[in-house]
Parts: structure tokens; C-alpha cells; sequence
């Protein structure tokens, strides 16, 4: 029976591919009951140091698999009306909470849920092609998958509100322009730019990397007070590591110091 994602780890990078290129790679019943196991793997797999996130084919991820969706619906199946609380949002929670960073090689179309994932990853390298498009309200829907919640990070708000609601899809260019993505490149270059940048963070420190995004991704809100203190807890953490201190005994040794992680 075929896997609707590809799993490989390779020097320190798990690469996850979504693998219904047929489809646009759109969130069908057993693609969005996968992903969260493989992102638990990555996850826990010390082994795993960073993530590339990615789609089969020419497209990144065009959303939820509107036939099959509309399908389930004509037979009077709940599972639609439960989707985003059972599937998207722990992909969503998942990828937001990965305690290593995530890159997105956004290689194609990224559409409703499947724009929100690649929003929810720490970096966006997408094909000079891309195009993101919050398609919600031309179905009659709003927006989820926390994109409400990380596309005004991203971008603010004023153009955050413009994305969900203007069927209007922004261009690789224009996401650049905004910061919504960490760079464009030509389409056969995507997944080698995404991994590259994968390798260089795996080869970097990566618990201090972790605890980075958990000071920033709290700070965001929270008050001064409380991310101070959170920074003073999380230093405190970071300090203990084998890695700070032989990172300390390699700077005045003028060496370069080897990450490992811990």
C-alpha cells in the first residue's frame, strides 16, 4: 500500500515529502493522518538535528483534497466538520512546537491549509513560481490551520488581512518583498537551497536553537516582564550545555567549536 508522505534522514536532515504530486499534494483523509506521526519521528529522533519540509511534483501543497472533502460531505460523513480540530491544527501545533528548525522548500502553489503549513515552519525558500493563496473565502470559509495566528507574524496586519481575504495569490516576489519568505529561487534549485540551510542549522547548536524559538515564539505574547524572565530561565538551560562550553573553550582557543547538540 503507497504512503501518501516520503520519509528520509540524511546527515543530520530529515527531509519529509508530501507525495501526492497526482493531486497537487492536497490533504487527503490519509496524508493528514500521516503527517503527524512523521513529525512526531522527526521530533523525537535524536538523530534528526533539522527539517526540510516539502512537496512532490510542481506543486508545495494546494490544501484540503476538495473531492474527497465534498464527497464525505454528500454521504453525511462528520469527519469534515471535524478535520481542522482532528488534523490540522495538531499538524499545525506539531510543526510549530518542533524542537529543531524547520525549513519549507516551497517548490510550487501553496494553498489554504497548505499555505498555513508552510507558515508554520521557521524558513521559506520557495521557486521563483511560487505563489501563496489563502483560498478560504472563495469557498465561503475563514481561514485556519493558524493562519490567522502566523501569517500577521510574518507579514502584519494590514497585509495579513489582505491575503485571507483578496482571492488574489501573492507571488514569490512580492512574499520576499514582504519577509513572508527567506528567499526565491529558480525551481530546480529549491529543495538543494532548502537543504543546504537545513545542514548549516544541523551543524549548528541546535538546543540552544530550540530554546531560541521557544524565548521568541513566548515573547510574541507576552510582556517585557515575563520574557525577561523567561530569557533569564532559559539562559540558565542553555548554559549547562556540553555545547556552550565547548563553544566558550573554542573561542579562546580561536578554534571553531563542533556543535553536537546537547
Amino acid at each position: 500500500m503507497s504512503t501518501p508522505i516520503r520519509y528520509d534522514v540524511a546527515g543530520g536532515v530529515a527531509t519529509i515529502t508530501l507525495d501526492r504530486p497526482d493531486a497537487m499534494n492536497a490533504f487527503d483523509l490519509a496524508l493528514k493522518e500521516a503527517l503527524p506521526e512523521v513529525l512526531k519521528s522527526a521530533a523525537q529522533d535524536p538523530a534528526v538535528r533539522a527539517v526540510v519540509l516539502t512537496g512532490a511534483g510542481r506543486a508545495f501543497c494546494v490544501g484540503q483534497d476538495l473531492r474527497e472533502h465534498a464527497a464525505l460531505l454528500e454521504a453525511g460523513d462528520p469527519r469534515p466538520l471535524n478535520t481542522v480540530t482532528d488534523h490540522f491544527n495538531p499538524i499545525v501545533t506539531l510543526l510549530w512546537g518542533m524542537p529543531k528548525p524547520v525549513v519549507a522548500a516551497v517548490n510550487g502553489a501553496a494553498a489554504g491549509a497548505g499555505a498555513s503549513l508552510a507558515f508554520a515552519c521557521d524558513f521559506r525558500v520557495a521557486s521563483e513560481t511560487t505563489k501563496f493563496s489563502m483560498a478560504f473565502t472563495s469557498i465561503g470559509l475563514v481561514p485556519d490551520s493558524g493562519a490567522s495566528w502566523t501569517l500577521q507574524r510574518l507579514v502584519g496586519y494590514p497585509r495579513a488581512l489582505q491575503m485571507l481575504i483578496s482571492p488574489e495569490p501573492v507571488t514569490a516576489a512580492q512574499a520576499l518583498d514582504w519577509g513572508l519568505v527567506t528567499a526565491v529561487v529558480p525551481g530546480d534549485q529549491v529543495l538543494a537551497t532548502a537543504t543546504g540551510l537545513a545542514q548549516a542549522l544541523a551543524a549548528g547548536p541546535t538546543t540552544a536553537y530550540a530554546l531560541t524559538k521557544r524565548a521568541v515564539q513566548a515573547a510574541a505574547s507576552s510582556d517585557l516582564a515575563s520574557a525577561l524572565e523567561l530569557e533569564a530561565e532559559l539562559q540558565t538551560r542553555a548554559g549547562q550545555t556540553a555545547d556552550h562550553v565547548n563553544a566558550v573553550r573554542s573561542f579562546l582557543a580561536k578554534e571553531r567549536p563542533v556543535f553536537e547538540g546537547r
